[in-house]
């Protein structure tokens, strides 16, 4: 395996937030519509109101994302929208509040997509839900800019040992045997993570325990 590259996640700045829909259908096709503006858009289950809604963009001050929402909006592909401000993030809050804080966030939102049919579309290579874009949506909600690609992921975080492990970090596997990283869950405390497991099926928790994941688990790495 290629050794980690040790960094610390940038903090998401200015996002635009969009949509309010029932329909994970809908929310999806304004991802995918998105997604063929070279914009890599996400959509969550916002759990306060039980509504999908699609977030993209990591704009450095408020009124460029204010202009390109706008510009969006004047071609028909945004309706109503709002910028969501950095201070708004967990990972903001770390001063004041502590990293048990944000752990906590990242496993409240990783819970939220338990049963989701999740897809993934657009620029992504894989058909249907991608375990990488599970993880990027759970850190990226939170205010920390993680990486696409599941190998990114795991190089860029610091190496923690499974005695170490904490809510919130990330466990990778090499599910094809191939010396490589080629899946991602959600570390949630008592050896158990989420995932999205494969094309077609929904989001799930797991046990690191099992022997499918503890013959193919690579490592363990945190960004807090």
């Amino acid at each position: 395996m290629e050794p980690p590259r040790h960094g610390v996640l940038e903090n998401m700045q200015y996002t635009i937030q969009a949509g309010a829909f029932a329909s994970i259908s809908n929310a999806v096709q304004l991802m995918l519509s998105l997604e063929m503006e070279n914009l890599q858009a996400y959509y969550f289950l916002d759990d306060r109101d039980k509504l999908y809604k699609v977030r993209f963009g990591n704009f450095s001050t408020y009124k460029q994302a204010e202009r390109h929402a706008q510009n969006l909006k004047s071609r028909r592909l945004l309706d109503d929208y709002f910028i969501v401000v950095p201070d708004s993030y967990a990972a903001r809050q770390v001063p004041g509040k502590g990293p048990e804080h944000l752990r906590k966030e990242l496993v409240r939102t990783a819970k939220s997509f338990i049963g989701v049919p999740y897809q993934w579309g657009g620029s992504s290579v894989h058909s249907g839900f991608d375990c990488s874009g599970l993880t990027m949506v759970v850190y990226r909600k939170n205010g920390l800019n993680l990486p696409r690609i599941a190998s990114e992921q795991y190089r860029f975080g610091r190496a923690v040992s499974l005695n170490s492990i904490r809510e919130g970090d990330l466990v990778f596997f090499d599910t094809r045997k191939k010396g490589r990283v080629t899946h991602v869950g959600v570390y949630i405390g008592n050896g158990r993570f989420i995932h999205a497991p494969a094309s077609g099926r929904n989001v799930m928790t797991d046990s690191l325990s099992r022997h499918y994941f503890r013959s193919s688990f690579v490592g363990a790495r945190t960004y807090i």
